[in-house]
């Protein structure tokens, strides 16, 4: 196995015990950069000297005995929203080309005192605004979609570009890219990461939170970026994130898994229904109790988050929307368009409901402790494809149905962690997300990790 292979978890292991230097890890994910970037596009741009020569820093503090912790010396990504300061944030888009960050964000900043390795920006749909990001292909087909809005992203860690990284999710970008190249996406409770530094899509949907290789790694990069920052206005107080890392075992006894009885597994693609249920069942032999449950307030779903959504884009883009209007994407453009002529009223009553279904998800989420379902309803579908036909013959757009499943943890503010549980015949990757109390993550790493591991003795024994 290459360094660029491992696991977060298992490089800082080899780390601490002196079998692997930072240098041999950075450089191992430098060549494999220059090796399938030009294939893959999943980078803006590639900070390869600042990560060789932050590399050589982080391997002389670890021998000197100033180890900071399991993020020192790893290799990461961003996503091009976060500001690092002195680079550029460009957003994929041509309005922000000739940006500059003025000072680190926060999770910038607190990764980069984790010891943490910048090897560069990661692509995103301009702006966040999409669930595609045209500029990457999927890490398993190039022909296909590798999702949004933190495609690139997830292509850099499925790939081996990088041993982790971040995005942001608004209606499903960091959940929706890492079910479709197969890998770990963790959005955490609304409030529980700050944002300040990061460019907004729609400020009270907006969350950031890392793709990882496994549920473990997950946990250990949340660790290091959970916690109150004032210059955030929804940042929560800082948690206890003692119990974010899981435990060896897999019992799970006790736990109360609940099973939508529809929406989840409304039109859905039948091998993506197939391997989720297969999952869950996985889940239930590990001890957990499954109990069916009705999502409440489905019919209104897409309706709220798309109130919210668009006027809060269009707002944020307003100046500029109306100075360069012809440097933004097309699809983009639309979309901050029609939120202009969207009613204030629409905006209220889109609030209003979203007061009700939180209120809603937290009577059911009394009722079990977490929920279990697909992360989206089919796998990465091909470049330029706009729509989806499911079973019964009736037709979705692709954007459409990538949200569709996602959107509810944005609107209620959730945790939501989405893993892999398998493969269509095709060899795409399928994902199954659990959906958690708020600041409930250390529940849902403990259920994906369990998962994972019994998964993982499944296939070596």
């Amino acid at each position: 196995m290459q360094p660029y292979e491992l696991s977060l978890a298992a490089a800082a292991d080899a780390i601490r015990e002196r079998r692997l230097s930072p240098v041999e890890l950075v450089d191992s994910v430098l060549d494999r950069v220059e090796e399938v970037e030009p294939l893959l596009g999943a980078y803006v741009t590639v900070t390869a000297e600042q990560a060789r020569t932050a590399a050589r820093a982080a391997e002389r503090e670890i021998t000197a005995g100033r180890a900071r912790g399991p993020l020192h010396g790893i290799p990461m990504g961003l996503k091009d929203l976060i500001d690092v300061a002195g680079m550029a944030t460009t957003a994929s888009s041509r309005v922000r080309a000739e940006h500059r960050a003025r000072a680190d964000s926060t999770v910038a900043t607190r990764l980069a005192a984790a010891g943490a390795i910048l090897v560069g920006k990661t692509h995103t749909h301009e702006f966040a605004y999409g669930l595609i990001t045209p500029q990457t292909s999927n890490a398993r087909d190039r022909n296909r979609i590798a999702g949004g809005s933190s495609g690139g992203s997830a292509v850099a860690v499925a790939t081996g570009g990088a041993t982790f990284a971040l995005g942001t999710d608004t209606g499903g970008s960091i959940r929706v890219p890492a079910a479709l190249n197969g890998v770990v996406g963790l959005k955490p409770t609304y409030g529980l990461v700050p944002r300040h530094g990061i460019t907004s899509l729609s400020w009270s949907l907006d969350h950031v939170g890392p793709i990882t290789r496994t549920v473990e790694d997950a946990a250990l990069v949340l660790t290091a970026l959970a916690g109150h920052d004032p210059r955030d206005p929804a940042s929560l107080a800082t948690p206890d994130t003692s119990a974010y890392r899981p435990g060896a075992g897999t019992d799970l006894t006790g736990l109360r898994i609940g099973v939508p009885r529809t929406f989840y597994f409304d039109h859905i693609d039948p091998e993506v229904e197939a391997a989720v249920r297969s999952a869950v069942d996985q889940l239930r032999s590990l001890g957990a109790r499954l109990v069916e449950v009705e999502i409440p307030m489905t019919r209104y779903l897409r309706a709220t988050h798309w109130g919210l959504m668009v006027p809060e884009a269009t707002a944020y883009h307003e100046r500029t929307l109306r100075a360069v209007p012809e440097l933004y994407q097309a699809d983009v453009r639309v979309l901050l368009e029609a939120g202009e002529l969207l009613p204030t009223g629409d905006y209220l009553r889109a609030q209003r409901a979203r007061t009700l279904m939180r209120q809603a998800w937290a009577e059911l989420l009394r009722e079990v402790d977490m929920i279990a379902a697909p992360t989206v309803p089919a796998t990465a579908v091909e470049t330029g494809q706009s729509t989806i036909t499911w079973p019964d013959g009736t037709t979705e757009g692709v954007s459409d149905a990538y949200v569709r499943l996602s959107a509810p943890a944005n609107i209620t503010g959730v945790p939501a962690l989405s893993l892999p549980v398998g493969h269509d015949t095709a060899s795409l990757p399928i994902g199954m997300q659990l959906l958690g109390r708020p600041l409930g993550e250390a529940a849902l790493l403990r259920a994906g990790h369990a998962y994972e591991q019994a998964r993982l003795g499944a296939t070596t024994s």
